[in-house]
């Protein structure tokens, strides 16, 4: 047999050119097969993905979900005199409201003092605005009483012409339970 026996080759593609776009296409497929299935049944899928390439069960290294967001309710609010802590008539129907609304476990409140912002709205040992309004929601918190730390939560804010502490109620959803 010589050279000449066997016929001359056409030009053609590259085979590898060819492969590339048959994995494309495939991928494409793909895409278009995990857009169809919809919300609902793509944690199937994945599940099944992880399964075929040796992963453990379904996602049990996620991290876990978010606590709900609070949904305020209701408010009440306590003023205060330029560069003081001390309330100024705070309101007799405060405390009973606190703790007639803490009775319910799925209930929180979040107390938010503010300064307003003014050179003479400090705290007088620290000149800082930010211990004067962290002294107003401590304030508030003591007309309250005693209460779990995670149902309280106290915050503090700058606000034009707002001395004072509000007091808000927010409905913080069922106990989450876990599964069996």
């Amino acid at each position: 047999m010589t050279e000449f026996d066997f016929p001359a080759t056409v030009p053609a593609r590259p085979l590898w050119l060819v492969t590339l776009a048959d994995l494309a296409l495939l991928l494409v497929g793909f895409l278009v097969l995990v857009q169809a299935m919809g919300m609902e049944r793509r944690p199937a899928l994945v599940d099944a993905l992880r399964a075929e390439f040796g992963a453990m069960g379904p996602a049990q290294h996620a991290a876990p979900p978010a606590p709900p967001s609070i949904m305020p309710v209701a408010a009440a609010a306590l003023r205060f005199a330029p560069g003081s802590a001390e309330p100024i008539d705070p309101d007799p129907l405060l405390v009973p409201w606190a703790r007639e609304a803490l009775a319910d476990p799925r209930v929180r409140l979040s107390v938010t003092a503010a300064t307003d912002g003014s050179a003479a709205d400090v705290d007088p040992l620290t000149h800082s605005a930010v211990v004067l309004a962290a002294d107003r929601a401590r304030a508030a918190a003591a007309l309250i009483g005693p209460v779990a730390a995670n149902r309280l939560t106290l915050s503090t804010a700058t606000a034009p012409g707002q001395r004072r502490a509000l007091v808000t109620l927010a409905f913080s959803g069922e106990a989450q339970r876990k599964p069996r």
